[in-house]
């Protein structure tokens, strides 16, 4: 990972090396500039995690380049102003305009270590928290203990530990930027951002200026490149990039440098380049949408998430783990959801995958009646009144004769028991059997009933 790097900005060349010396012995990476022209210059060479800023300089006083660089929008790194002739007022000026703090000379270095590691911490936050507004898990190990999934996680944990640039494939909604959060947790950049490009959000020139930021005089917007500066970069749904813009990424991760949209000076930067598709790359090669040479920069470790249907083992969990989220961060009333609920559950095709899940599990927790979800709200939530889908069914045909008699025995008394909602005597009249027969054959397919509830 990176070393956070700070911008120190005083026009005492003493103070300017005390403070330089002190914070690169705390592990920091330091560049000083000694009036407003120089901090302008370092600052449009590389965007600073934090600027130390003193308010009065020969040229152009802090509170003046702190009014310029709020005014390019908000903040782009947190500021701390430092001053030995400070005023209320110059504070509440500093404060307004967006410092993070207000450091009175002689520097105390105790509090000053103290300010920049709490100025570090929030900002670190406050982006990991625009990046998670449109999330609602917690950042985890991804929910799932079915081979599939626990085999995906190994091997999310084995290529962590290297900086290969890794191209996550999957169906939409199948959880592709939760594995690529994931991989981010277990890299060695853990603690650097994690900086989420939607790239079908964003088009043209717009969509330069977006990863590559903009440069107009002393203006200057930090785009999503140097803002994952240390950490990890992430294209979602990469296959949607502009072919104008697919050419300049290119150059920029063969170079590992690019110019700002009107800018005039490299700026060199650092990142792991996670990227994302549910399009099949290979053939929009072929037909002339995306470049070869940029699908094979970024396709150096494949990662493939299955759908949902390959693994509805762990529809149960997941059934659990939404309605914790929902009900511990959204206030939603606590339901239950029976076994014989999750069991049609899992037995539903998923075209939407996990993403259509959660939103099924947020809808009955919202429509639902009673504290116990029904089969019947379930059926009208999916909108279906087609027999059950059980995935694999159709492939009996290439198993021994006894593996395929009760798969199909499965699958069959559990879409009896669905029609029949659970009614036992309906079941063992329509399949023509004994009740006490029906029992054992459920008990010996793993099919449990409101009875064993």
């Amino acid at each position: 990972m990176t070393a956070p790097y700070i911008l120190v900005v005083d026009d005492e060349r003493d103070i300017r090396g005390l403070v330089k010396e002190i914070l690169e012995d705390e592990g920091y990476e330091v560049n000083t500039a000694n009036n407003g022209l120089e901090a302008r210059r370092a600052r449009r060479i590389r965007r600073p995690d934090l600027i130390l800023l003193d308010i009065w300089m020969p040229d152009v006083d802090g509170i003046t380049l702190l009014k310029e660089w709020s005014e390019e929008g908000s903040l782009d790194s947190p500021v701390v102003m430092i001053s030995g002739h400070g005023t209320v007022e110059t504070a509440v000026e500093a404060t307004r305009l967006g410092a993070y703090d207000f450091i009175e000379k002689p520097l105390s270095l105790a509090k000053l270590l103290l300010v920049v590691k709490r100025a570090l911490e929030a900002d670190k936050l406050q982006r990991e928290n625009i990046g998670l507004r449109q999330q609602i898990e917690p950042l985890s190990k991804p929910v799932g203990h079915s081979e599939v999934i626990q085999a995906l996680c190994e091997q999310v944990q084995r290529i962590a530990q290297h900086n290969a640039w890794v191209l996550i494939s999957g169906e939409p909604g199948s959880g592709k930027e939760l594995f690529a959060r994931y991989l981010h947790a277990c890299s060695t950049r853990s603690q650097g951002p994690f900086i989420n490009v939607g790239v079908a959000s964003i088009a043209g020139e717009n969509s330069a200026v977006e990863l590559f930021g903009s440069e107009d005089g002393n203006s200057i917007h930090y785009g999503r490149l140097e803002q994952a500066n240390g950490g990890t970069l992430f294209l979602d749904e990469v296959g949607d990039m502009d072919p104008a813009v697919q050419a300049k990424l290119l150059s920029t991760l063969e170079t590992k440098s690019f110019l700002r949209i009107g800018g005039a000076e490299a700026v060199r930067f650092d990142v792991r380049v996670v990227a994302s598709t549910h399009r099949d790359l290979e053939q929009d090669i072929k037909a002339g949408r995306f470049r070869e040479d940029l699908y094979y920069q970024l396709n150096v470790v494949p990662l493939h998430i299955p759908p949902l249907r390959e693994h509805s083992d762990d529809i149960p969990e997941l059934v659990e783990h939404y309605v914790h989220v929902f009900v511990s961060r959204e206030n939603l009333p606590l339901k239950r959801f029976s076994d014989a609920v999750k069991n049609r559950l899992r037995n539903h095709n998923w075209a939407g995958n996990v993403r259509e899940l959660k939103n099924l599990v947020q809808r009955l927790l919202i429509l639902g009646k009673g504290d116990e979800v029904a089969l019947e709200e379930v059926e009208m939530a999916l909108g279906a009144r087609s027999p059950v889908i059980v995935p694999g069914l159709t492939e009996v045909f290439d198993l021994p004769l006894r593996d395929a008699r009760k798969r199909f025995e499965k699958a069959y008394f559990e879409y009896q028991l669905h029609q029949g909602k659970g009614n036992i005597g309906k079941v063992a009249n329509t399949a023509g059997i004994e009740r006490t027969h029906l029992y054992r054959k459920l008990k010996e397919l793993s099919i449990k009933t409101k009875q064993d509830v």
